[in-house]
């Protein structure tokens, strides 16, 4: 694939989370009762990969999507999408995504947590597996680079 055919592929996948996040933003929270879409940007920032400084600049949104309905989950993943600038860049260095679930009164009760890529990328992503919750509360995906937690974005699971 040619880089520009990549670029205009990560655009359109970009243009897609920007417009499901504007509409979300203008709807109620998102609950999981069928499908549930949200992004969060991802600020900008600076780490240190082998003695050289990494800057992952503006530009690039962290996208969580759960399908199902009441505590049964039966698709979820999550993973960034990056525009201008930002689809240039080295990425994303020692990356993993988690799943976190927390009940009704915030309390975590099950994490899975996912491998952590040496390697960088400026498209990471992750799948969970299909399962039932035992409580309802929230879903969560966060995205660690280089150990450091750096975006999440959440949905509530209710009845």
């Amino acid at each position: 694939m040619t880089k520009s055919r990549s670029l205009q592929k990560r655009l359109t996948r970009l243009t897609t989370a920007l417009i499901t996040a504007g509409a979300l933003a203008l709807a109620a929270p998102t609950s999981a009762h069928a499908t549930a879409i949200g992004s969060t940007p991802v600020r900008t920032f600076e780490y240190s990969v082998g003695g050289m400084t990494m800057k992952v600049p503006t530009g690039c949104m962290f996208t969580h999507i759960i399908r199902g309905g009441g505590r049964k989950i039966t698709y979820q993943n999550a993973g960034v999408d990056c525009a201008f600038v930002a689809a240039l860049g080295s990425g994303f260095c020692n990356w993993r995504i988690d799943f976190s679930y927390t009940d009704t009164n915030n309390h975590a009760y099950r994490t899975s947590r996912g491998r952590t890529h040496n390697e960088c990328k400026i498209d990471p992503m992750r799948n969970n597996s299909p399962q039932t919750l035992p409580r309802y509360g929230k879903a969560c995906a966060h995205l660690y680079v280089n150990g450091v937690r750096r975006v999440s974005q959440c949905h509530h699971i209710t009845k």
